[in-house]
């Protein structure tokens, strides 16, 4: 209960009473003669989309052609009764393309005119129920069940009132029936856009978690890398000062400031790694792998059903351990792919040491076999993606002309010592 300025209450009622009729007056008085072109139809439906691609282009057109096409018929059965009475609904029925509601009101002017006018022995001929029909039904289409149910209802009282119950009830229950029709196709449509817009939202909220996740990942598998160099960092500037007989104190006092930022960085690192970790997360007890171990992890995948071979071009040397593991993680997972989505096929691992950097490729053959719905989540690409960019390099990962599968990358070594020095 709530009161206004002058102490009188009001309850829920007359505010809902209020609410009611101030959008009546918006949707029916307010709103009526507004310009509404009727937007072509949508040609990407289940049925619309079989067609060929030529008549496609047409088909988006076919409400104009319907609605044209029933005020031509109207137009026809005037012209042969020779009746000025069974013209009215005539310019109403087109006038839904643009003004569906100025249609509403028209039709219902042209009713009382002719009732006045023109009158009948029947209330209602069939043209006038017809073109009342296709107003009413594209009206609800284009403007909401709570404005056609207006409309509905304010049609029944001057109908009612004009015509008597007993004329005015096969077209009011033929009206309300189109009505029900028309809001329940209307619920559907809005609940399948809602369906369809959550749906979107959550296939990006996926992927937003699905980036993080690999991030998180590489993030500790890097963190070993990275404390090993700090470690040695610490290490030698510990024991340089002992390998220079009488140093100076003031090369003393450096080294003893590097050891002390180096073990202060490790100290970060460590709280860094607390926070991106899982709670089941558990520190790995062996070295973070390096492409040394690439023959082991082939002969893996031979044990698993996989025909793999390796291949290498180029002057073999050592590269940083983040570029290493990166490479190592890569070819793992492309080969876990082909483990999982294509079943019966050869694989291919190249390895090309050039002198900008690291190339990998990795390329399977066709699926032989079932291939079976995969448990995993698809995060295997992201997740390469993610180690070549955080190495400033560049990856495609696409079919192959006979339906096999490539992955190709190529990290720029070079670019990382650069950002290491700097």
């Amino acid at each position: 209960m709530t009161e206004t300025p002058s102490g009188k209450p009001r309850d829920n009622e007359f505010h809902l009473a209020v609410g009611a009729l101030g959008g009546l007056r918006q949707a029916l008085i307010e709103d009526a003669f507004v310009y509404r072109p009727l937007p072509p139809m949508r040609t990407d439906g289940r049925f619309t989309r079989r067609l060929p691609e030529r008549i496609r282009a047409y088909a988006g057109w076919t409400p104009h052609a319907l609605i044209v096409g029933v005020a031509l018929v109207l137009f026809a059965r005037a012209v042969d009764d020779h009746e000025l009475r069974t013209l009215l609904p005539v310019f109403p029925v087109l006038l839904t393309l643009v003004r569906p509601v100025a249609a509403w009101w028209l039709l219902l002017g042209g009713s009382l005119f002719a009732n006045v006018f023109l009158p009948a022995d029947w209330p209602w001929r069939p043209s006038e129920v017809a073109g009342y029909l296709v107003v009413l039904t594209v009206a609800a289409i284009r403007t909401g069940p709570r404005t056609t149910a207006w409309m509905w209802v304010m049609t029944a009282g001057f109908a009612v009132f004009s015509y008597g119950y007993s004329a005015s009830l096969p077209i009011l229950f033929a009206s309300a029936v189109i009505l029900l029709a028309v809001s329940m196709w209307q619920i559907r449509r809005r609940a399948d856009q809602e369906v369809a817009e959550q749906l979107s939202v959550t296939a990006v909220e996926r992927g937003r978690r699905t980036l993080l996740e690999e991030r998180t990942t590489i993030a500790r598998e890097l963190h070993d890398v990275v404390a090993h160099h700090m470690s040695v960092v610490a290490i030698q500037a510990e024991a340089a000062p002992y390998r220079v007989e009488n140093p100076p104190p003031e090369l003393e006092q450096a080294f003893v400031t590097i050891r002390e930022n180096a073990v202060a960085a490790l100290t970060e690192l460590r709280r860094i790694l607390g926070v991106v970790r899982a709670d089941d997360y558990e520190a790995p007890d062996a070295p973070q792998p390096t492409l040394a171990e690439l023959d082991g992890l082939i002969d893996n995948v031979r044990e698993a059903g996989l025909t793999a071979e390796k291949t290498v071009t180029g002057a073999v040397r050592e590269l940083p351990q983040g570029v290493e593991l990166s490479a190592y993680r890569i070819v793992q997972e492309a080969l876990s792919n082909v483990l999982r989505h294509a079943p019966g096929s050869t694989a291919r691992v190249e390895i090309a040491y050039v002198l900008g950097g690291l190339g990998l490729r990795i390329v399977n053959t066709p699926p032989r076999g079932l291939v079976k719905p995969s448990p995993g989540a698809g995060h295997g690409v992201t997740g390469m993606r993610e180690r070549v960019t955080m190495l400033n390099g560049e990856m495609t990962a696409d079919l192959t002309e006979d339906g096999g599968y490539e992955v190709a990358a190529f990290i720029p070594v070079a670019a990382v010592r650069d950002g290491d020095a700097a």
